[in-house]
């Protein structure tokens, strides 16, 4: 026998429809506080804004008494509004922080521009530096003693080149020589023509015998004739032709020259007081006699 159900499937459907209902209802509600929380950051952003324009506002009218055009009052406008920007932007920084790790444009650029200041002011100096005159005491090598004065900017193949118009009118092998030709020693060192006498002066150079460059002159013990050096126990270069050299390199004093180099140091001197006894033999132009006193120091230890 069929049994009525009809109360039961009412009851079901209405079930659904509460729940339906209390759903909607819920997002309803959160469909409401969503639009409130909106209202609510635009209200502050309007009171922001609104405090900003009063504040400026406030300064505008204070500052302003006395204008008589538009135009005065929209530049001193802008110029408030810009100002007010920047103190906001400046809120919130606390000043006793060490913010010297951060980039920093201005910084950058200040740094930049005294580093630019400080090598122009350098190269300004070394420039004038090197225009001023020294004048170089050297001697052909039969030791007659020649001065020239020269720039310390200059190079040593400017100054032979000067050395050789001197030496030209006394010695006739060097009227057919070039500059090419001529050695120039300092200190029992061969210097490379295209060196400076400025590069040696800054770097306070030294060479085997004494400093390589120190001016205040005296005179050379070890020298024949009227031929001076500079104190210190710097001694006269000695120009030569690169001829005699490869003839004579083998005996003294060619024997102790050799090729400068700047990273090797010459701390302590080699000269000897008792080498005056074999270089006063190069006035009687014997290399026998030079011969034999060079081997005779070598075979004391002396050389």
């Amino acid at each position: 026998m069929a049994q009525y159900k009809g109360a039961a499937s009412e009851a079901g459907r209405a079930m659904q429809l509460m729940k339906k209902r209390e759903k909607e209802r819920e997002q309803l509600e959160q469909l409401r506080q969503k639009i409130a929380e909106d209202n609510m950051v635009k209200s502050n952003i309007d009171k922001k804004f609104s405090a900003h324009y009063d504040a400026v506002e406030a300064e505008l009218k204070s500052s302003t008494v006395g204008l008589v055009t538009l135009n005065d009052m929209k530049a001193k406008q802008e110029a408030l509004v810009k100002e007010r920007e920047k103190q906001l932007k400046k809120l919130g920084k606390n000043p006793d922080v060490d913010t010297s790790f951060l980039p920093d444009r201005d910084r950058e650029e200040e740094e930049n521009r005294l580093r630019e200041e400080l090598r122009q002011e350098w190269e300004l100096k070394q420039e004038k530096i090197k225009s001023e005159e020294i004048e170089i005491t050297f001697s052909y090598w039969d030791g007659s003693g020649h001065r020239k004065t020269v720039k310390k900017g200059n190079t040593i193949q400017n100054f032979l080149q000067r050395a050789l118009e001197v030496l030209r009118k006394d010695f006739s092998e060097l009227r057919s020589a070039g500059v090419e030709q001529l050695m120039y020693i300092k200190e029992d060192l061969i210097i490379p023509h295209h060196h400076s006498f400025y590069d040696f002066i800054v770097t306070k150079a030294r060479g085997k015998s004494g400093p390589l460059f120190s001016f205040d002159v005296h005179d050379d013990i070890r020298l024949v004739n009227d031929a001076t050096v500079e104190k210190d126990e710097s001694h006269a270069g000695k120009v030569v032709l690169r001829s005699w050299y490869e003839k004579n390199k083998h005996i003294f004093p060619a024997s102790r020259w050799e090729p400068y180099d700047p990273e090797k140091k010459w701390d302590k001197y080699t000269v000897r007081i008792c080498l005056i006894w074999l270089v006063c033999s190069l006035d009687s132009l014997d290399s026998q006699i030079v011969k034999s006193r060079t081997e005779a120091l070598a075979a004391l230890g002396l050389l």
